[in-house]
């Protein structure tokens, strides 16, 4: 089987292998199990890959390189106007050799992969859709024109679109699905997580404003004001850095909040079973990884309630979720962590729930959509 993938994600040559974002690559290494060969359709840099990036495992491979496009400015957007005749016959010519089709979305990519898989109505395709699915929610155009296109079935023909969360779409195109990190068999490594003072309070992701990794920095720095003895620990590099560093130093809090920048999956493994608390104050999230990999070990998630996250957290008996109101999350907070036997019990809910998350169920599901 000729496995084609349209996807935004930046790719990278070093040492004649293909590298991108560590857990899109984990997560394709997994269907390229079961495929015969892989084309992948994206844009290409000649660039060294940093810590957070991995290389596929399989040789069977071959990349189709195309220009990396946005529309954020007016110069952007008419570069993309002239190069989108090339974008699409790359799209075009690799789905035309395609045994199945696999979009990845939202993106301009993933939007342009929309239109042109429908003039191949009888192969097979999957696309998964990485963003919020939430109907109710406020999104660009594009990403709303995207969700169109892959769920009207009288349009989009074979396709199984992966989503996350269960809307209780008609569609029949549509189908729940999950991600994953660890193995079945790191849940033997499991100890019982104990939650104690100093509370540590842990931030993984993007230092970017779409993250709001600032509003962590400031729960914890009004929960230590209030007297609650606990030490933050963000992992992630982005656009924020400076200003939260500016931040922590103009308010004397370096002793307590540390920036660790980009580091390794296993760093960050490590830093999850030494932690009580997440906190992922994000504006948007389809399935919010560091969630379900902190649930893992134990580690109780504070987060905003979008997308599947107030599902993933059971509306607050596995974790807590966000008002985004520094006075009320402060207090709620607080108040948790006077009753040692709330968040015990929320630690073991929150570790049984993503046991069922493994990379071997993960691995399961998807040897079935193919």
């Amino acid at each position: 089987m000729k496995f084609v993938i349209i996807t935004h994600t930046l790719h990278f040559i070093s040492e004649n292998r293909f590298f991108a974002y560590g857990p899109y690559i984990r997560e394709m290494n997994l269907w390229a199990k079961h495929v015969d060969e892989l084309l992948v359709v994206a844009p290409v840099m000649d660039k060294v890959p940093t810590v957070i990036h991995a290389a596929y495992a399989t040789d069977r491979i071959a990349i189709s390189s195309i220009p990396s496009i946005s529309f954020i400015s007016v110069w952007q957007a008419l570069r993309a106007i002239i190069l989108f005749p090339v974008i699409w016959l790359k799209i075009f010519s690799a789905m035309r050799k395609a045994d199945h089709i696999h979009l990845r979305c939202p993106g301009t990519i993933g939007l342009i992969g929309c239109f042109v898989q429908l003039f191949f109505p009888k192969k097979s395709k999957t696309a998964k859709y990485a963003g919020n699915w939430d109907p109710n929610a406020k999104q660009p155009l594009s990403y709303r024109l995207q969700k169109w296109i892959l769920a009207n079935h009288r349009v989009t023909k074979n396709m199984k679109v992966l989503v996350y969360g269960d809307w209780k779409q008609k569609s029949p195109n549509v189908h729940s699905f999950f991600t994953a990190t660890y193995p079945a068999s790191m849940k033997e490594t499991l100890q019982n997580n104990s939650i104690s003072v100093p509370f540590k309070f842990l931030f993984v992701g993007s230092l970017t404003s779409g993250k709001r990794p600032l509003y962590a920095v400031q729960l914890v720095e009004k929960l230590h004001k209030n007297g609650v003895f606990c030490s933050l620990s963000l992992y992630g590099e982005g656009a924020e850095r400076e200003k939260i560093a500016a931040y922590l130093k103009d308010h004397h809090l370096t002793d307590f909040i540390t920036l660790h920048g980009n580091v390794n999956n296993e760093t960050v493994t490590a830093a999850y079973k030494e932690s009580d608390f997440l906190i992922l104050p994000s504006k948007s999230e389809g399935w919010p990884k560091v969630v379900a990999e902190a649930m893992f070990w134990g580690v109780i998630s504070i987060a905003t309630p979008i997308s599947c996250v107030p599902w993933m957290l059971e509306h607050g008996k596995r974790g807590i979720v966000l008002q985004l109101d520094l006075e009320a999350d402060t207090q709620k907070i607080t108040t948790l962590l006077t009753d040692k036997k709330i968040l015990q019990q929320m630690s073991k809910r929150a570790q049984d729930w993503s046991h069922m998350y493994t990379l071997d169920a993960f691995e399961n599901a998807i040897k079935k959509l193919l």
